[in-house]
Order: C-alpha cells, then sequence, then structure tokens
C-alpha cells in the first residue's frame, strides 16, 4: 500500500543545522522504542503480530451486534473512547447518528458526568434496538461506570437479565478487575484490553476495532494500513522528523501545539491527538500543551489571537487534499463567491491563513492526506503519529507510556465522594 501521508515542513522556520544536531537523539529514541524491552510498546509490533482468531472474533461478533441493535452504544472515556471516535467520525461524517445506514449507529456514553447527557442519551435511544460495548480496563473509573450502571438497568428493563446480557460485550482486562468479573460473572462477550498496550495507544485493539467492526468497517482494513505505515522507512522517517522538529520548537519556547483542519470529520481526530500527545508528554514538569481548532469557524474567534497574540505556540495543519464531495456555490453569493467550487474556497481560506500566519513568523507544520480517508488511511494516520509522539516524548526526556499524574484528581475526587 502507497504512502499517503505527505509531511510539509518548509513552512516550519527550521534550522537544518539545528535538525541535524538531533539526530543522535532521535537515533537513540528509535532504538528505545524498537528495542522491545521498553513496557507498553506493544502497538510498535501489533499491526504485523495481531491475533487472527481475535480477529475472526470480532468479526463474528460485528454481525451479531447488526442482527441484535440498530445502535451500539460505546461507554468509555480517554483511549477507551476518543480513537473510536475519531475514526467513526472521519469514516462516516458529521451527521451519521442522523442519517440512515445499513450498519448500527454509534453512540457515545460514560466520557463525562452529566446527567442531562446521559437522561438525553437514553431518550434518543428508546426509539432504538439497543447493544452496549463497556471498554475499561479496570472497570472502576468513575464516568465509564456510571454510564454503564445507567444503561445497563435500563437494558434490564427493557429486555429482561438474560438478553440483557446477550447485547452486553465488554472489552476489559484478561483476568482482573471489576468489569472481568462481572463479565465472567454475567456471560458477557468479553474482548482483551492488551497488557501491554496503554489506552491512548489502543486504537487498533479491539478497544478501537470492536465498535468500528460494529459500524460496519472492515477491522483488518485498519490494521493493515499500520501495516503499510511500519513497513514504509520513508513515512516513519517523516514520522522521526516531526518528533526532531516538535522538540527543536519546544526548546525555542513554543510551548503549545495547536492542532487544525479544515473539515469538521477531523474534529475528534483532533481530540485524540491532544490525548495522545498530552498524556505522553506532559510530566516531569515537561511537555507541549496540545490545543486544537477547527477552520475555518475558529478563525471567527481565535483568528486575532493566532495572528498577533503571544507567540508561544506553532501550528499542525491536518489537511485533506481529496474531500468526498463538492458544492458550487450559487450565483446568488456574489463576487467573488458565485460559481465557484466550495473546496476550493476551502483551499483559499487554508492557503491564505498559512501564508498570512508564515509572514508573522508562526511555524506550521503540514500534513497532507492525499486520498480520501478510508480504514486504510485512518491505520496510516493513527500509526504514524503514535510512532512521532512516542519518538518525541523519549527526546523530550519522559516516559511515553505512564500517567502517573492521572491519579491525583481521582484521589481528591475520591475522598469528595
Amino acid at each position: 500500500m502507497k504512502n499517503l501521508i505527505e509531511m510539509d515542513l518548509s513552512c516550519s522556520g527550521l534550522d537544518p543545522a539545528a535538525v541535524d544536531s538531533m539526530g543522535d537523539t532521535a537515533t537513540r529514541a528509535a532504538a528505545r522504542l524498537y528495542s522491545g524491552q521498553e513496557a507498553y510498546t506493544g502497538w510498535v509490533d501489533l499491526p504485523e503480530t495481531y491475533d487472527r482468531k481475535e480477529m475472526l472474533r470480532i468479526r463474528l461478533a460485528a454481525k451479531k451486534i447488526a442482527q441484535q441493535c440498530t445502535a451500539l452504544v460505546v461507554i468509555g472515556i480517554g483511549g477507551s473512547y476518543l480513537g473510536a471516535r475519531a475514526a467513526y467520525e472521519l469514516l462516516t461524517g458529521s451527521f451519521a447518528d442522523q442519517l440512515p445506514r445499513r450498519a448500527p449507529k454509534l453512540f457515545f456514553a460514560g466520557h463525562n458526568i452529566s446527567a442531562t447527557y446521559h437522561k438525553e442519551l437514553m431518550e434518543v435511544l428508546e426509539h432504538q434496538e439497543v447493544c452496549l460495548c463497556v471498554i475499561s480496563k479496570s472497570g472502576t473509573t468513575a464516568e465509564p461506570s456510571i454510564a454503564f450502571a445507567l444503561l445497563k438497568d435500563a437494558l434490564i428493563r427493557r429486555y429482561g437479565r438474560e438478553e440483557a446480557a446477550r447485547r452486553i460485550y465488554a472489552v476489559t482486562d484478561a483476568s482482573k478487575g471489576v468489569l472481568r468479573q462481572e463479565a465472567d460473572a454475567e456471560g458477557y462477550e468479553s474482548f482483551i484490553v492488551p497488557d501491554d498496550i496503554g489506552g491512548r495507544y489502543s486504537v487498533l485493539t479491539p478497544v478501537g476495532l470492536l465498535p468500528l467492526a460494529a459500524a460496519g468497517f472492515d477491522p483488518e482494513e485498519f490494521l493493515q494500513g499500520a501495516q503499510a505505515a511500519r513497513q514504509d522507512q520513508t513515512l516513519m522517517d517523516r514520522a522521526a522528523g516531526y518528533a526532531v522538529g516538535r522538540n527543536l520548537l519546544y526548546k525555542e519556547g513554543k510551548l503549545i501545539e495547536v492542532f487544525e483542519s479544515y473539515e469538521p470529520r477531523f474534529a475528534f481526530f483532533s481530540e485524540w491527538l491532544k490525548q495522545l500527545f498530552g498524556e505522553s508528554e506532559g510530566k516531569d514538569e515537561k511537555g507541549i500543551f496540545p490545543a486544537s481548532l477547527n477552520f475555518s469557524s475558529d478563525l471567527h474567534s481565535m483568528g486575532q489571537f493566532l495572528q498577533e497574540g503571544t507567540p508561544c505556540f506553532f501550528e499542525t495543519i491536518l489537511e485533506e487534499c481529496n474531500p468526498l464531495t463538492d458544492l458550487q456555490v450559487p450565483e446568488s453569493a456574489g463576487p467573488p463567491l458565485a460559481g465557484k467550487s466550495v473546496n476550493d474556497v476551502n483551499r483559499a481560506a487554508l492557503e491564505g491563513v498559512a501564508a498570512a500566519h508564515q509572514k508573522a513568523g508562526i511555524p506550521l507544520f503540514r500534513f497532507r492526506i492525499k486520498t480520501n480517508t478510508s480504514p486504510q488511511i485512518v491505520g496510516q494516520m493513527v500509526y504514524f503519529f503514535e510512532t512521532a509522539c512516542a519518538l518525541s516524548a523519549y527526546m523530550m526526556g519522559v516516559e511515553p507510556f505512564d500517567q502517573p499524574g492521572v491519579e491525583a484528581y481521582k484521589r481528591e475526587m475520591r475522598e469528595r465522594l
């Protein structure tokens, strides 16, 4: 499969000599990542070593889910949720829950503690045939625990306990934890969160692939895309180059990275990138703060700051070169828009913003996705950014795969409960 992710550093402002000076650091980071000795790096070889029997089980479960329901509620938070939602919205668009689809629609719960959100969701689900996919390594995280309890009770009231159990699918630890115990006791069909892969790197495990398969996508196509990325040395060199560039800009005082796209379908992919980079790098009083903006809408709220505000950031543009469709601007719009392709107008916005920001001295990374979004392309993108993030964290001198600081707020929250 051809590499379809192009990286443009021409507007990054990076000094070639500085880039060259990072060569040894980049080499050491890569050696660690590919050594097979580092904890939680099971995702590195996953595209080539994944369990084919597990993949068959995912396919069979997806077929069963499609027969059982019109709505699959994915219950999870952070790495148990963002990757699947990012891929789903990239592949189905902004209105997947409003348009008719042959496969079950995905709904998402357990990523907040809002009673209003979950009450409204349950009202929507009253008009659907429902299955649940609960994703949690431990089964004790507050947000998915609350959502699962609410939705499970509603399922039992509607279908009875036995039928409800047949409609619940658990993705959890192989042998321990509250959810594993419940899945075994109640007979939920279950899948394993691998021990050697952390949540934010788990998109290409059952955590992401079971919901995506249920939504009608071939799970192995995502892995094929990731495998193509893994085997493409040019693309992996670009991932390392991106990691080097981020570290150089960080040393220059660029403490914020703004992920931005001009297609709304990319919004949740940027949210996944926020967790991936933020949780991997933000420790030991180090790290680049990740933010995301959706253009052109956010230009009307943040454009002034980006152009003339505190110069503490750089921008990473996710650019879809061949959008799925196009429209022509009607004549009633008047000049200069009348008769133009909407995609051409969007392209003019992208190029205009990039030119204005470059003149203002803002470093820019541009990633061009050179074909229509597909499961293979999503797999390539996921693997590319996972690799770049891990390398960048190693270069920064932090451990990419833990998140000890997360426990601090959880302890305080538990005390208040």
